[in-house]
């Protein structure tokens, strides 16, 4: 390893909801640099969220990154000349990046006729409600560390 680690950059909140987690997810969805067109998708995909799931739209996306975010996970370990799918926990920080990560694929495998706000909004909705193609991505990461269980002792 050279020179030294990168430090951690803070995030502005974003300026209508005043939210770290909003920032992030529009980071996430801007493409080429055009946070703009990122901001506005994000804001139309909250808005529809808020009325779909008749709560405030950040409440809203709180719980359905919540459901999404993973617990456990596998990691490879190499011991003794052979691989092992060892579970362990997942840091905070990478929680919300796998859940972020989930929920923008999932909206742009499922968009359809749609524009991307719209399936944004229905995936973030679908996880509130415990269902979509992101909650189920968690359902078998988790799945996958608990058949794994086994090879806990693995773990350094």
């Amino acid at each position: 390893m050279r020179g030294k680690k990168a430090k951690k950059r803070k995030l502005k909140p974003d300026l209508k909801y005043k939210s770290a987690v909003v920032t992030k997810f529009i980071n996430y969805i801007m493409q080429d640099g055009k946070k703009n067109v990122a901001r506005e998708v994000m804001y139309e995909a909250l808005e529809k969220m808020g009325k779909d799931a008749k709560m405030k739209p950040i409440d809203a996306l709180d719980k359905s990154l919540q459901n999404i975010m993973p617990k456990v996970e596998v990691r490879s370990r190499r011991v003794g000349g052979s691989n092992y799918q060892v579970p362990s926990p997942v840091r905070d920080d990478r929680q919300l990046t796998l859940a972020l990560r989930w929920i923008i694929k999932a909206a742009k495998d499922n968009r359809g006729n749609s524009s991307f706000a719209d399936s944004i909004a229905r995936e973030l909705v679908a996880a509130i409600k415990r269902e979509g193609n992101a909650y189920k991505k968690r359902e078998d990461v988790e799945k996958m560390a608990e058949a794994n269980r086994a090879f806990a002792h693995f773990q350094w």
